[in-house]
């Protein structure tokens, strides 16, 4: 049939024009991880390693930004528990995801924990801020604490508060991958070792003038020894600090999964046996228990209406946010909020299983891949520590020897491996996709992976269906020819639903409804067979091999001089053993916002091509009301995948969007493809990104949001890359001390994920059109007073 959509009926196989000469890959499962306790990308790429030696193991994914990690394994060599076992035994805890729940969350939330730590860190640091504040202000070394004082205090940090970093560290260098933490430690315990050293040998070693505590202490004072307790405890104050506030900014900030999980109450209201409702915790309510929403409420589960009517917004899912009419009979979206009226609905799904939950667990996964960009950070931060040693042992060696002074070297050394934290270049991608994925989830654009928003940014051509994408997908019969006048029109149409009930696409449809309407009894019918981008036939007892779909499959040549309808409308033809019976013309509307989308994306410099598998005139026709110079008509599943990899061989990066099994094979072929709400599985599975409205808005926002990502992801790459080329020479150079190093290693990290932000504040320059099909407006939504 024209531009057919059809989908594989358990009854029958589908012919195919594909090929796949591909081996059966083994057998993979999927696993999402929570993983507590990384502090660097370095952490994440341990991981990575360890996993990737088990030869149970096909592919990982850890995310440093969202602490999560994707596994593809062989369920029948290894077991989700050894695989968490194998992650804690790296030196992190790992967390499974719960069967029912939305997404995988740990015992203890970090970021919400009180950070007594932090705080316990700032006042053994706050005597040393009083001594510099003097330093300062003229009173040289005066208000310094005593230098025993400044002993116990620093030993108090390093050795108590600091005790993460050293497990971190152990950990990492275990794994055979040298982490930031290995930096802070080395370079703090250098200092602490030092200063006590230099304290403890300084005066005739008495006890009494190590206790003195009027001398002046000072760095190059002929009172004191040259200690610098202050600046490993300044480095660890502040290198804590910077990771407490990335922490808090991924988890609550940066996160969109945290707000989607909001969306739903912790408590519900449930019937009971007697008719009384009492509130109850959501964990406790059951497939088919029946629950009241109310005015201002969210929904907590999907469901069925059977009471009452309202208004829903479901703007979290669809990225639309005109409210939709609830009736009995309609279906509830957990996470939509009820604007008026109140509901009563029985519980069909709920959490995991919930589409709220679904797009939690694509959003999470997605998350959690990496962009392509990412592996160059991957690849430097690998060997960083390590080139980082180097340097400040070059850099040591070479001040001590300069300059005879050994203080001088070890502070510049320190300097160094302190400044030089990849913490930065380990963000900037992943706090990137997070934001962008975020973004796009709002819009109603959900991308299966950093590499499929990765390529809707690149893209510069943008390839369309027609039927379903740009057109209502909902065509009605506007005009039939007979060819054979012993049979009525109904008896054709009757013929034509009974084979076409078997087909998904908007034109068998549209036949079905036009039968029902008229009263028509399907026929059985029998031997099914789909013939991709030319129509279906079966046998029907009685009657012979029934074939619908193109003039040319059911052997009908109609007349050159035809009504003007049925130029403009897609043509379905119906013959009994290859003898044509008569045709129908089937005319499908534009959706609303079609001329504006398609003005959006040419307006954002893309070429707009319109590829379909109807006829040419119908495709110019729809072409010309919209502006696309390139149409191409009459194309099969493989005409539009081969014309499409003509473009890319051209040099152009390509975007399919579709609905069908037709677009399947051109959607896989596409740099990036996008699989319009409500399409056929096999669409949505070989598409790289789901539109959960039905406007083509979605994909200009997609675009737009894609491109954004990039050029964050960029210009993090760009900050970091410059931060540690500029920083590590004038740390040893000496023109920055330890302190100020970790100020700026913290704050290198901070800004990264603060630019990072700035996406989940994007908004696409032309806003979505809240307009929806008529299909789910029934009438315009009362105003509340």
């Amino acid at each position: 049939m024209n531009d057919s959509h059809t989908d594989n009926h358990h009854t029958y196989d589908v012919d195919t024009d594909i090929q796949s000469n591909t081996t059966l890959t083994p057998k993979r499962a999927h696993l999402q991880l929570a993983i507590e306790g990384m502090t660097c990308q370095a952490c994440a790429s341990r991981i990575e390693k360890v996993l990737n030696k088990k030869p149970s193991i096909h592919e990982v994914n850890v995310n440093f930004a969202g602490e999560t990690a994707n596994v593809d394994y062989d369920p029948a060599q290894t077991t989700p528990e050894q695989i968490t076992e194998w992650v804690n035994k790296t030196g992190f805890v790992a967390n499974l995801q719960a069967a029912d729940s939305l997404f995988s969350q740990t015992d203890e939330d970090t970021a919400t924990q009180y950070p007594w730590r932090l705080i316990g860190l700032w006042i053994c640091l706050l005597p040393f801020l009083v001594g510099m504040a003097g330093m300062l202000t003229g009173q040289g070394m005066a208000w310094m604490p005593a230098i025993w004082l400044q002993f116990v205090l620093a030993t108090i940090v390093q050795f108590g508060f600091a005790l993460p970093f050293y497990k971190s560290a152990w950990a990492s260098i275990k794994g055979g991958l040298a982490n930031m933490d290995v930096l802070v430690v080395i370079g703090t315990v250098t200092i602490w070792a030092y200063s006590t050293y230099l304290w403890l040998t300084h005066g005739d070693g008495s006890l009494n003038s190590l206790l003195q505590s009027n001398q002046m202490v000072g760095h190059g004072t002929d009172h004191g020894p040259a200690v610098y307790f202050e600046a490993g405890v300044m480095v660890i104050a502040f290198v804590r600090t910077g990771k407490y506030l990335e922490e808090r900014t991924k988890k609550h900030s940066l996160n969109s999964i945290d707000l989607l999980l909001s969306l739903t109450p912790d408590e519900v209201e449930r019937q009971q046996p007697n008719g009384e409702f009492h509130s109850v915790a959501l964990r406790d309510i059951q497939i088919g228990d029946i629950l009241r929403v109310k005015q201002g409420s969210r929904v907590a589960t999907d469901g069925t209406v059977i009471d009452g009517s309202g208004w829903c917004e479901e703007s979290h899912l669809t990225g639309e946010s005109v409210p939709l009419k609830k009736d009995v009979g309609d279906e509830l979206l957990a996470g939509a909020l009820l604007e008026n009226g109140s509901l009563l609905y029985r519980v069909s799904a709920k959490g995991s299983d919930t589409k709220l939950g679904d797009m939690v667990q694509a959003l999470s996964e997605a998350q959690g891949s990496k962009a392509n960009l990412a592996r160059l950070a991957d690849k430097v931060t690998a060997i960083f520590v390590p080139v980082v040693i180097a340097i400040a042992l070059v850099t040591f060696g070479l001040t001590w020897w300069l300059t005879g002074m050994i203080d001088t070297a070890l502070m510049h050394a320190v300097s160094v491996l302190v400044i030089a934290c990849p913490c930065a270049l380990g963000l900037a991608t992943p706090a990137a996709i997070m934001a962008g994925m975020g973004v796009a989830a709002r819009h109603g654009v959900w991308f299966k992976d950093a590499q499929s928003l990765e390529a809707a940014g690149n893209v510069d051509t943008v390839v369309l269906d027609k039927t379903g994408t740009l057109t209502m997908g909902k065509p009605t019969i506007v005009d039939q020819v007979m060819v054979d006048k012993s049979l009525a029109t109904d008896d054709v149409l009757q013929i034509a639903a009974s084979v076409e009930a078997h087909a998904s696409h908007p034109l068998a449809t549209a036949l079905i409804n036009a039968a029902a309407k008229r009263d028509l009894p399907l026929l059985p019918v029998s031997d099914i067979n789909v013939i991709k981008g030319a129509g279906i036939q079966a046998q029907i007892d009685g009657l012979g091999v029934i074939k619908v779909g193109t003039a040319e499959f059911a052997s009908l040549t109609l007349p050159k001089f035809m009504p003007k309808a049925w130029q403009v409308a897609s043509t379905v033809a119906v013959s009994i053993n290859d003898e044509p019976l008569g045709a129908f013309a089937l005319a499908d509307d534009l959706k609303a916002d079609t001329p504006q989308a398609i003005t959006a994306l040419q307006n954002a410099g893309l070429q707009v091509i319109l590829m379909s598998g109807d006829k040419q005139s119908v495709v110019d026709h729809v072409a010309g009301q919209l502006g696309i110079e390139q149409a191409y008509g009459k194309m099969s599943p493989r005409d539009k995948a081969g014309q499409i990899a003509r473009l890319q061989t051209a040099g152009h990066k390509v975007a399919m969007a579709g609905d069908g099994v037709n677009d399947a094979p051109a959607m896989a072929t596409a740099d990036a493809s996008f699989a319009m709400f409500e399409g056929t599985d096999v669409a949505q599975h070989s598409a790289s990104a789901r539109l959960m409205g039905e406007s083509l808005m979605h994909i200009d926002a997609a675009q737009k949001i894609a491109q954004a990502t990039l050029r964050n992801i960029k210009q993090n790459l760009f900050f970091a890359f410059i931060y540690n080329c500029l920083g590590i020479p004038l740390a040893a150079f000496g023109f920055l001390n330890p302190m100020i190093a970790a100020a700026a290693m913290a704050l290198s990290s901070i800004s990264v994920l603060m630019n990072a932000l700035r996406l989940t504040r994007f908004k696409t320059k032309v806003a979505l059109d809240n307009t929806v099909s008529a299909t789910h407006t029934k009438t315009t939504p009362p105003k509340t007073v």
